[in-house]
């Protein structure tokens, strides 16, 4: 898998990728190998409960422009990813990777936080979200392609194997429900990883579930 490190921001969104076994501050969570998704502010439903920071946590950076690549070999074969995003809406004057389509749903400056870890024998996304409506259900699942303006930009679910039917065993489901601040956090867990370049972005949708009306997106460089 990947050792290589990335710290950049651009556009609002801090991105930051590193090797988990710690060496460069990252810390390696407990593994698993089957998939679950969360609802609510972090109690799973089965076993895909926990911190969804745990793919690593790391300082991002201030200001804008771009920071240059830093990098480390890992002695465990496994990586971790982070970046974080300020929602927008499209065109706006600061161009984001965040976007929302909703700012009843999804208000303009709501944040979110994308995690992904991966080690020989399991695969985790986690999400944090703030500033978002409190205590109230939203639906999430990574997608195949980037953001735009156009909702449908980011393409289907990303599937496992393709099949006609959406769940979370084949796709990664990040369903949530707000505290009362307008918070909320998830994480998925599989036994596989996303092909190359085939994981794109994560889509806020306005229900739980395999479907529901696109309210907002957020563009990730997922690793294979």
């Amino acid at each position: 898998m990947g050792a290589a490190a990335l710290l950049m921001l651009t556009g609002g969104a801090t991105l930051a990728h590193g090797a988990a076994d710690g060496t460069d501050g990252a810390p390696a969570p407990d593994g698993g190998g089957h998939a679950a998704h969360s609802t609510g502010t972090g109690t799973g439903t089965g076993t895909g409960t926990g911190d969804a920071s745990g793919g690593g946590k790391a300082s991002g950076a201030s200001g804008t422009g771009e920071v240059g690549p830093v990098g480390g070999a890992s002695r465990s074969g496994g990586f971790w990813m982070r970046a974080d995003g300020v929602f927008s809406p499209p065109g706006s004057f600061v161009p984001s990777d965040a976007l929302t389509y909703d700012t009843a749903l999804v208000p303009a400056a709501a944040r979110i936080e994308i995690t992904q870890y991966a080690d020989r024998t399991s695969h985790r996304v986690g999400a944090r979200l703030r500033g978002l409506v409190p205590n109230r259900a939203y639906g999430m699942h990574v997608h195949t392609s980037p953001c735009a303006a156009d909702p449908a930009s980011a393409g289907p679910h990303y599937q496992h194997r393709a099949s006609a039917t959406a769940d979370p065993v084949n796709e990664v489901w990040l369903d949530f429900r707000t505290d009362r601040n307008g918070d909320g956090e998830a994480e998925a867990r599989h036994d596989w990883g996303f092909r190359d370049g085939g994981a794109r972005s994560v889509i806020v949708h306005d229900a739980q579930g395999g479907a529901g009306k696109r309210v907002a997106c957020f563009t990730v460089p997922f690793s294979s």
